[in-house]
């Protein structure tokens, strides 16, 4: 069925999601503890192999905040190159969720107030990533070398 030969169109892809669960003018933050990407940022985490990226969303918000997730909307892709391949996260979104808030191992959980997000020990580049998944122009988060550095940029 599928053509097994390897190609120069297919690569390694780590694939993760990542939700903005927002609450009238608050949102959902992570005070993330891993050294890898420390600082306040958005649940998610990695697709495990044969599972709907769906499914995948909600497993890790469900993980990491206590919250069942409904009504969930793809919002933006970033994406960047990786030692062998690629690292992707889908980007989404929602306002419909039940339960109650914790924390987990991950990170301590808690609402902060859209205008005071910029106030916070933010994960590098979170405001052009939020500013991605909050438009309704913008789809896409990418780092592109440039004048030999990474730069992030959204289209």
């Amino acid at each position: 069925m599928f053509n097994k030969k390897k190609n120069k169109r297919t690569e390694n892809v780590e694939l993760t999601v990542l939700c903005l669960v927002y609450n009238k003018d608050s949102i959902l933050l992570q005070n993330r503890v891993k050294e890898d990407w420390k600082g306040y940022t958005l649940p998610g985490g990695h697709i495990e192999r044969h599972e709907d990226v769906s499914d995948a969303l909600k497993r890790e918000v469900l993980e990491e905040t206590g919250l069942i997730i409904k009504d969930e909307k793809l919002c933006g892709v970033k994406h960047f190159e990786i030692e062998n391949g690629r690292y992707i996260v889908f980007l989404y979104k929602t306002d419909n969720y039940s339960g109650i808030l914790e924390s987990s191992s991950e990170g301590e959980m808690l609402w902060v107030k859209r205008s005071e997000v910029s106030s916070y020990n933010l994960v590098p580049d979170f405001l052009k990533l939020l500013e991605v998944m909050e438009s309704d122009s913008l789809n896409e988060f990418v780092y592109k070398e440039c004048d030999f550095a990474l730069e992030a940029i959204v289209k």
